[in-house]
């Protein structure tokens, strides 16, 4: 049966079969980081609580190099507490589904692209592939930067910062996997960015001239974001948060065309 000649039904009873292939996806690849679970755990999730943590190992020799120019404390861990019964559980099994929506959102974006491009025009078809592919490689480069990069710089401040040396800090395993999950989430979103930037621009919503003039205002507003996330006060750790987000906002710049004369 041609898209043409397809009634409403036909096409709700389509989107439920599409639906149906979403939710059994995820619930086998569920299933698949339910088993995988405790070794990603101990290997992925919970590495940036140790000083041998790439990113903790390149910062300790950067101190070594300048000295003074970073406060860092030595021989960091965290160590996690689960204070509720049903903690471990319950993570472990939000963390199997989010690892699974993260693992197949190119495949769900895909079974919603194929249902939806047959009422397409070529021309339209061509754009959203180039969307398809930039989008997913943007989303999966934030979550790498947020992981590699951003929450290991939280976590780091976060854990060693005290208000007092009576006071012991104790990170709930909630609380971590809740910073984990949005942290790296949110990087995925903001590498978005030059997608929606691109998105606009063909549509014509935006142009060059936008960054050109509110360029001073996004340092201001990205360097303030950059100091909440890491509020260490080094340099290196603001930069090092800084820097890629800014790099986003320049690249959106070159997506977009040029004002009209």
């Amino acid at each position: 049966m041609s898209d043409g000649n397809m009634t409403f039904w036909d096409h709700l009873d389509e989107l439920r079969g599409v639906l149906v292939k979403i939710v059994v996806m995820l619930a086998v690849l569920a299933i698949g980081a339910f088993i995988a679970m405790p070794r990603i755990f101990e290997n992925v999730i919970l590495a940036p609580c140790d000083a041998t943590f790439p990113l903790y190992r390149m910062l300790d020799s950067l101190a070594g190099m300048w000295p003074g120019a970073l406060d860092l404390k030595p021989g960091f861990h965290v160590d996690l507490v689960s204070i509720e019964l049903t903690s471990q559980f319950m993570i472990h099994m939000s963390a199997s589904l989010w690892l699974a929506c993260v693992i197949g959102f190119p495949a769900i974006i895909y079974l919603l692209w194929g249902f939806v491009a047959p009422g397409l025009y070529e021309n339209e078809k061509r754009g959203i592939r180039k969307a398809f592919i930039a989008g997913n490689l943007m989303f999966f480069l934030g979550v790498a930067t947020g992981y590699f990069l951003v929450f290991p710089i939280a976590v780091r401040f976060l854990a060693d910062y005290s208000l007092s040396d009576r006071i012991h800090t104790l990170v709930s395993l909630d609380s971590y996997m809740d910073s984990f999950f949005t942290l790296l989430l949110m990087m995925g979103a903001v590498f978005e960015l030059p997608l929606v930037a691109w998105l606009s621009g063909k549509m014509g919503f935006l142009n060059r001239d936008f960054f050109r003039r509110y360029r001073k205002h996004a340092i201001v507003v990205l360097l303030i974001v950059a100091a909440a996330v890491t509020p260490t006060g080094d340099p290196f750790s603001l930069l090092a948060v800084f820097l890629p987000i800014y790099g986003l906002w320049e690249f959106s710049s070159r997506l977009v065309p040029p004002a009209e004369s």
